[in-house]
């Protein structure tokens, strides 16, 4: 085991600050000392203080505001309420999508923008959950990025089977009424009854970066959701890419036999 006195010397400042971070000795918002104070601190080049810094900002625990200094970053998440976030109740009760019921919930403002709808040939992991056509324009793609409190927390790339979208407001239009999607897909013969969810990180793509403005270091969270109908019969896939710093995950679930 590395003691702290072998680490680099850069290394060993990140870390002092990693712990005074965790105990509360700089709290979110609080600014840390200079680069200068640091390296006189710790009998260290400004270089070596300004290394320690990236360190904790690739780990995403502050930001580096040029001209200013580095931040302790605040850690406001927007919970995913998975057992009750597709509930027919929350629907009915709030006339909301999903995502606008949980932010209700936390106190949180919401925008949704929809800059595409369009129909796609889909991604193989796709097709394979649908049973549709891989090699056609066989879904509905529908891309929605999220902000809470104006914050982008994350992209949803809903895949719907063309024989189901077809002919409705899930072709054609980013506001789909009352209820949202599920509501509109269980007039269409789709109520939600069950949920698949495959949770894995990674770090983002350059594009998915500079949507969600994610911070350098921080990875997201990639969540393939498929719905199931009545039928068992799967009826959308949706790709969530959600910042990791800003999304905690409420799951309850029965276990079985």
């Amino acid at each position: 085991m590395t003691t702290q006195r072998e680490l680099p010397p850069s290394r060993r400042i990140a870390e002092t600050l990693r712990r005074a971070i965790a105990d509360g000795t700089y709290q979110e918002g609080d600014k840390l000392p200079s680069e200068r104070v640091l390296a006189s601190t710790y009998g260290a080049a400004r270089n070596t203080a300004r290394e320690a810094v990236n360190i904790l900002a690739t780990e995403g625990l502050v930001d580096v505001r040029h001209g200013s200094g580095a931040y302790v970053r605040k850690q406001v998440r927007m919970i995913r309420l998975g057992a009750e976030r597709y509930s027919e109740r929350t629907r009915r009760e709030t006339g909301l999508s999903p995502f606008r019921a949980e932010a209700l919930k936390q106190d949180k403002t919401v925008r949704v923008d929809v800059p595409d709808i369009s129909r796609v040939v889909p991604p193989a992991v796709v097709a394979e959950r649908l049973a549709v056509d891989p090699e056609s324009k066989s879904v509905v793609q529908r891309v929605n990025h999220y902000y809470a409190d104006e914050v982008p927390v994350q992209i949803g790339i809903t895949y719907i089977p063309w024989e189901i979208a077809e002919g409705s407001v899930l072709a054609t239009h980013a506001k789909t009424g009352t209820g949202s999607i599920y509501a509109r897909f269980a007039e269409l013969g789709h109520k939600i009854t069950n949920v698949r969810e495959e949770i894995s990180a990674r770090m983002p793509r350059p594009d998915e970066a500079a949507i969600l403005r994610t911070p350098p270091g921080v990875p997201v969270l990639d969540v393939v959701h498929t719905g199931i109908d009545q039928d068992g019969k799967p009826f959308e896939v949706t790709n969530f890419i959600m910042r990791s710093d800003l999304t905690g995950l409420d799951y309850s679930m029965a276990v079985e036999d």
